[in-house]
């Protein structure tokens, strides 16, 4: 690395000499390794046939520079943008590796705390759904419009936004990364691994401590999702331990584009995240979710079980240009842009959830959907629950349960409301 200019040292930017290392194992395909050091860097980007490789004892330190991310073209929370390039960048390649035992650090403080400035300044114009876009915060690693894409070993921390992002793309394979984006701070958005209209993806023995979703799916957001037309599909989520987040796993928001063959299982959900499994979208969202199978979940101490909600945070699902603000970026007429009641509506169906063993829950159902779009053909059996209340599921059509121990500390009895034909409950 040194031949080609790198320093090293933590202080002098090595960007441009790493690039060049990257470009020259490009030319015939080859890896990229570091001496032991800490290496501050902008945005790298990674080249078909190239292993990047991370060893132990290497930092490659994110700098806290907005110069340093060059803008293009991306998807980002759902609408296809310029933004930031990520720290570490697979970008329209094939073949490509980033791996090895050392770390990728965000340094995210910086960016964190511009994103708490610009909601302070949006919250009270009714903006708050303009925020993640406007506050441009570097994701940690993206995986764009590639595939045959291996992403292993790392430990990857502080992120400036979401941290794995996996966005068009097929054939990817993450395995035994450490995430940990709540290290001097709780970055707000710090997404562990989402996975965004894309195919034939694996992440296995992860481990996962950030401040929103763990593991997330992702299909595109309204207006903008619509027109993609994008599904995730043929995904594995399996044998992984989530410590910190909003979520054990999540479907959602970004429904748009819908969700197809998706199985999860393995995951330990450990105290200190709110839901175990956690569906959500908005009545501008469209998009459907069919073939999911959820198994094999470990929940300790998570205060929610289950929880879907098709109405999910309005403050930020629902944007609406302020009249009296008369000059904003193009993407809030994207965002704001209308869509049709019959083609805002979700549509879940045919979900199987099994062996999920849960204890300490404070909740063990919270799922609202809408009349008109009602969560159909669910199948949820060998489920050993321990919670305070059983909590209540409204909109629901044919869901059977069996196998159901349902223990709770007020005796109560799962309320059903605006269903029809659920049975099994105890």
């Amino acid at each position: 690395m040194a031949k080609y200019g790198a320093k090293g040292d933590g202080v002098t930017l090595d960007t441009a000499a790493i690039q060049r290392a990257i470009n020259a194992a490009a030319k015939h395909g080859g890896t990229v390794t570091f001496p032991a050091r800490t290496y501050l860097t902008g945005s790298l980007f990674v080249k078909s046939n190239v292993t990047l490789q991370v060893d132990k004892g290497v930092t490659l330190l994110g700098s806290q520079h907005l110069e340093d991310y060059p803008e293009m073209p991306t998807r980002v929370a759902g609408i296809e943008m310029i933004w930031p390039a990520a720290l570490v960048n697979i970008y329209k390649q094939t073949n490509a590796a980033i791996v090895g035992e050392g770390t990728i650090d965000g340094d995210g403080k910086t960016w964190w705390d511009s994103y708490w400035a610009l909601r302070k300044i949006d919250e009270p114009k009714g903006l708050r759904w303009a925020s993640d876009y406007d506050a441009k915060r570097p994701r940690l690693i993206q995986i764009f419009d590639s595939s045959n894409v291996k992403l292993g070993g790392l430990t990857l921390r502080r992120s400036g936004f979401w941290t794995v992002h996996i966005c068009y793309s097929h054939d990817v394979s993450v395995d035994g990364v450490t995430i940990r984006n709540n290290e001097g701070g709780h970055g707000p958005s710090t997404d562990g691994i989402d996975i965004d209209s894309s195919k034939k993806i694996l992440v296995q023995h992860a481990d996962i401590a950030v401040n929103d979703d763990a593991l997330c799916l992702k299909a595109g957001r309204d207006s903008d999702g619509l027109r993609v037309n994008r599904p995730t599909e043929d995904v594995v989520l399996r044998d992984s331990t989530i410590r910190e987040g909003a979520a054990g796993v999540t479907i959602g928001s970004e429904t748009s584009g819908g969700f197809r063959n998706i199985e999860v299982y393995g995951l330990t959900v450990l105290k200190g995240v709110p839901v175990g499994i956690l569906f959500k979208s908005a009545h501008t969202r469209g998009g459907f979710a069919e073939n999911i199978r959820i198994h094999d979940l470990t929940l300790v101490d998570t205060p929610v079980v289950f929880r879907i909600t098709m109405n999910w945070n309005p403050s930020y699902s629902y944007a609406t240009i302020p009249a009296d603000l008369k000059t904003y970026p193009d993407y809030y007429k994207v965002l704001s842009t209308p869509v049709p009641e019959a083609q805002g509506m979700a549509h879940f169906h045919d979900v199987h959830i099994w062996n999920i063993k849960s204890t300490g829950a404070k909740t063990a159902f919270e799922v609202d959907a809408f009349k008109a779009a009602p969560l159909e053909h669910f199948q949820l059996d060998h489920l050993q629950i321990q919670a305070a209340t059983a909590g209540h599921i409204r909109d629901a059509k044919d869901w059977k349960f069996s196998d159901v121990s349902l223990l709770t500390t007020d005796k109560s009895t799962v309320v059903v409301s605006d269903s029809e034909d659920v049975s099994g409950l105890p």
